[in-house]
Formats: structure tokens, sequence, C-alpha cells
């Protein structure tokens, strides 16, 4: 009989979950993470089947973006922990606190057994900001290490190797004080005069904000700077909507389309003063490779850690918290006119331009439909390809975390899992996938796990038989077209056959009524929309 006084080391990683606010995990058991699974849900957070670990990782950041607390992935031996690689490094590039729980055999056992056995730490270790291997004795160390380590600074992967013997092993109940989270620090001295300075004197100011200000916040604090200097500002797709969409000042996002990066990049060419707050330019593609010089032109960089990308250098570096540098770059400074010669208008016309919503049918009138149909809090999700790049330019986010995809590591089929998270764990938002055919057909047996779930979300596929951005690519540089082409499948078929409701658009008409259908719907919905090969040529 154990001591009333004992937990479980497995106990004590999920109490500590349970304490950081996590209230879901996402994964695949297997005999060497049965006691991890059912700590779990003794400490109160539900452990969701799903049907592969890539998924499940991509079901745990979307539970992060709607909670705040760090996602769970839970992974047994061997092929368990090599299925969850690509989400793993994809919560790294993507700056997601994702918590990696997997099974592993005790050490003295893989001396003399070898099936399945592997050093899953060597594997993880480049992909994770930090890998422990449970002890018992330092049970409630390492669970407090996992949360600050994954949600302090940027953000990002940690692992955690559970022995099998290790997660049953009795340790005390009561945890040790958990380590006091760092205070929110800003700019001061002469980098704060400095900074003060170059924005009391500027004419032609520039935002370009990005993921970490997201991570940090930031909205409020980045529009209300915006509003009150009339400094315009630009997103990478991370960060859609930290400053409503609908803003005057907003550009929208940036990084990605050739054909609006024409634009915005000559535009901030044109600029005397770059705030970089919170700017990641690991999302971003060469185009915005050292677009400016910081010698003529005074470059403000406000991030979670130092430059080691090279994408660009600053004139001035600031590692602090991005809405109370905001705060203090700005106290004391007088607003002015800028941009006086109606520069931002301009810019925000030819963008419209470039992005016309008025085709008959295709991917844009596609995007259009259901930006109009659905509620301006739809929670959309983007898999990659062609669409998601025209989708991250017409899709007007009102509020942070209104488009999530993956931006960083641009990973396929994960626009499904993400709709499937955060349907989940925001039950009461309209939520809305959008998939290329290739990218749905990599992760269709996931609407079992939406069907067993009971969540609503609406999945819709563009349909052209190809994987359009590559063959896109491929013309581009006068290649022979190979290996992008396949057949046409029903995929709204598909979603019937796995429980949902499914409907087949080749029209605006068509769209609108299966949308009408799904936001009233008992289940998910999957909506395919056949397009035509090419239908992307001029368009991202």
């Amino acid at each position: 009989m154990p001591a009333p006084d004992t937990i479980r080391a497995a106990d004590a990683i999920a109490r500590r979950l349970y304490a950081a606010g996590c209230r879901h995990a996402f994964g695949m058991p297997g005999g060497e993470v049965l006691t991890v699974v059912d700590a779990l849900e003794a400490a109160g957070i539900e452990f969701i089947l799903c049907k592969h670990e890539n998924a499940a990782g991509f079901m745990a950041e979307a539970a992060w973006h709607q909670t705040g607390a760090p996602g769970i992935m839970v992974a047994t031996i061997g092929p368990g922990v090599l299925n969850g690689v690509n989400a793993i490094a994809n919560a790294l590039q993507d700056r997601v606190p994702l918590i990696v729980l997997s099974g592993c055999v005790d050490a003295a056992e893989a001396e003399t057994y070898t099936h399945q056995v592997l050093d899953q730490q060597a594997v993880l270790r480049p992909i994770v900001k930090g890998s422990f291997r449970l002890s018992a004795g330092a049970a409630h160390v390492i669970a407090d290490k996992a949360v600050g380590i994954a949600m302090e600074g940027r953000p990002g992967p940690v692992h955690i190797d559970v022995p099998i013997s290790v997660a049953d092993t009795r340790v005390a109940a009561t945890a040790p004080a958990p380590r006091c989270p760092a205070a929110v620090t800003a700019p001061s001295g002469q980098a704060l005069e400095t900074a003060r300075n170059w924005l009391a004197g500027a004419q032609r100011p520039v935002m370009i904000v990005g993921v970490d200000a997201m991570n940090e916040g930031a909205s409020e604090a980045v529009t209300e700077f915006a509003q009150r200097f009339g400094i315009p500002v630009i997103t990478t797709y991370k960060a859609k909507g930290l400053i409503p969409e609908t803003h005057s000042l907003a550009l929208g996002a940036a990084g990605l389309s050739p054909l609006a990066d024409s634009h915005l990049v000559p535009f901030v060419q044109q600029a005397d003063l770059v705030l970089c707050v919170g700017y990641d330019p690991i999302e971003m593609r060469p185009g915005w490779r050292d677009i400016w010089d910081p010698r003529q032109t005074h470059v403000i960089d406000i991030t979670a850690a130092p430059n080691h990308h090279y994408m660009h250098q600053a004139s001035l570096s600031i590692i602090a918290d991005c809405a109370a540098s905001l705060a203090a770059i700005g106290d004391g400074v007088a607003s002015r006119l800028v941009w006086a010669s109606g520069e931002i208008d301009r810019v925000k016309g030819a963008l419209t331009t470039a992005f016309p919503v008025d085709e008959v049918w295709g991917p844009a009138a596609i995007i259009d439909t259901c930006r109009k149909l659905l509620p301006d809090d739809t929670i959309a999700t983007a898999d990659s390809g062609a669409h998601r790049i025209l989708l991250s330019q017409m899709w007007t986010c009102t509020q942070p975390r209104g488009l999530l995809q993956s931006s960083a590591l641009c990973t396929m089929g994960c626009a499904l899992p993400l709709a499937m998270g955060t349907a989940l764990c925001a039950p009461d938002r309209t939520v809305v996938s959008f998939s290329g055919d290739a990218g749905f057909l990599m992760i269709t047996g996931e609407l079992a796990t939406a069907q067993e779930l009971g969540i609503k979300p609406i999945f819709i596929v563009f349909v052209d038989a190809s994987l359009a951005l590559i063959e896109l690519k491929q013309r581009q540089r006068q290649l022979r077209t190979a290996a992008v082409e396949f057949g046409h499948h029903n995929f709204a078929a598909m979603g019937r056959a796995f429980g949902g409701a499914g409907h087949t658009a080749g029209t605006r008409a068509e769209l609108q009524a299966a949308l009408h259908a799904a936001q009233t719907a008992d289940t998910f919905t999957v909506i395919a929309c056949t397009i035509a090969r090419g239908s992307y040529d001029g368009r991202i």
C-alpha cells in the first residue's frame, strides 16, 4: 500500500501540467506510456486519442493558441516518437510551447533488449529547447523546468523521456516551490533616448510585427502605438490580426507572396524608421533579406532573443518585452504628421487591386465567399500550398490568432488537426480549415477523430488534382511537369464516410449553400471546391 504522502513520478509531471493550465493531451498510446496517460487523466487532463502523432502535435498547438497553456503531445517508444518529429520541429520553428512526453525502456533493459529501442533524446535534441530523461528523485524539478523552458523567452518544444519503471516510482506528493518567472523588461538609458529621438524625428516610420509580439500578447500596445504616431503596420503571417486588418494603418501580412511583396518591400524601403516589433524573420522568404541598410535607415529591433539569423540587421537592438518597449519609447514623444504624401493609401490601394475578389469562380472566389458568409470572429486554419499564399493575403483577421498555419516550417497536413484542436478548445467559435487536396489526403484519417470528439469544424478542400504550387514553380523554371499530378477523388464522400457531412461546390452559389448547411450541421462538414488547373497563375 503506497504511503499517502507519495505519488507516482508520472503524477508529478501531470499535476505540474495541470497547474500550468493544461486540460487536454493528444497522442496515441503504447504500452510504454500507459502510466503517463493514466496520470494525465487522474490530474484532470483529458487524453485525446488521435490517429497519428503528427496530427496530435498540431492539435496540441491549437489548444495552446486557445488556452495559453502549453500543448501536450504523447508518443510511445520508437515509431511513435519518430512519427511526431515533424510536428515537434514545427513547434520549434513556429515558437510553440509543446511538452512532448515519450515512453522509453529502462536504462538497464536497453543494454540487452533492442526491439524498438533507439536514442530518442539524440533524435529530438536538435529540434527541442530542452530534453530530459525522467528520474524519480527529480520528477518535480524536471516537470517545472519543462514548463518554464517551453513558455519563457521564445516558446518552443521540450521533451521528457519517461522510462517505464520510473513512471511508477513513488515520489513525494508535495512539489518544491516553482521557479518565479522573469519580470517583464523594457529599454532604458542611452538606447531608450536614441529610440525616442529617432521616433520624434521620423517622417516615414513603419512597423513590422511578428510572432514574438503575438506570443507576448502585445496586440493592444501595437495598435495604440500605431494610432498615436500614425505608423503603418505590416505583420508576418503568424501575427495576422495583431492589429485588426480592417484598421486604416494595417497593411496586412507579408513574406510569402511575391505579388504582395512587390508592393510592400518598396514601401518599407522608403521608410526612414523601421520598428521591428517581435519580428522573427524565420517566416520570411529571401525577398526580405537585407531590404534595408541599418547604416542609412534607422532600424530598431525589439525581440525576445538576440539576432543570430542575419536575415537583416538593426541600428539598435533591444532584447525586451514588446509592449513594455513600445510604451517606454513612446513616452514623452509628441505625435506628428507622417507619410504626408498619401503613400499609405496608395500601397493599400495597390494591394487591394493585386488581390481582387470579383472573379466568378476560383480560389479567390472561394476565400471571398467564406470570408463574407462566416462570422467575423471565425478562426481559420491553412495548410501549405498555393492556396495558403492567397488565403494569407485575402483572409481578413480582426483579432490575433485568427488564422493558424505552419508558416516557418511550412508543413503540409497541418490545417485539419489545427482546426480540430481549435474546435475542441473553442467550441463556441466557428472554425474553418483550408486544405489543398494533396494535404487533405495526407491527414484524412483524422476525420474519424473529429467524429469521435463530436466537434463541428468546416473543412474546405481546394480540388485541382495537383500540387499546384510545385507545378507552378516547374513551369516558371521551364521544367517538365513531373510528380505533381494525381487523381480526382470524392472528398465529399470521404466526409460522409467518416460520419460527417459532405458537399461538392463548383460555383459561388453552391459554396454558399454548403456553408449555410455547415453552420447548422450537428457534425463536421467537408466541402470540396473544384477548381481548374492553373487557377493560381498571376494571383500569388
